[in-house]
C-alpha cells in the first residue's frame, strides 16, 4: 500500500496524540519526537513491502518464459509469490 508523505505525517500525529492523550504509553520526550519515531517506523515498514514487491518482480521476470507458456495471469502469480515470501519471512502486509 502506498501512502504519501503527508498522509504518513497525519497518521503519525494522530497516533502519537491518541497514545499520549489516552495514556497508553509513557513518553518522556517531546510529542514531536514521538511523531518522528512513528513516521520512521511507518516509512520503514512500507519500504519493506516495496523491497518485497521488487523481489517478486525479479522472480517473475526470471521465470517469464514459463509463465508465458502456461498463459498465467501476472497479477495472480505476483500476489501468490508475494504472499508466500511474506509468510516465509514473517511479514504482515
Amino acid at each position: 500500500m502506498r501512502l504519501k508523505k503527508e498522509m504518513i505525517e497525519h497518521i503519525s500525529k494522530k497516533l502519537a496524540n491518541s497514545l499520549l492523550d489516552e495514556e497508553f504509553i509513557i513518553f518522556d520526550g517531546k510529542r514531536d519526537e514521538l511523531v518522528q519515531i512513528i513516521k520512521l517506523i511507518i516509512t520503514e515498514d512500507l519500504g519493506a513491502e516495496d523491497r518485497l514487491n521488487e523481489e517478486v518482480k525479479e522472480i517473475i521476470h526470471t521465470h517469464h518464459d514459463l509463465l508465458d507458456k502456461a498463459d498465467t495471469d501476472y497479477g495472480k502469480v505476483f500476489q501468490m509469490v508475494k504472499t508466500k515470501l511474506a509468510r516465509e519471512r514473517g511479514l504482515v502486509l
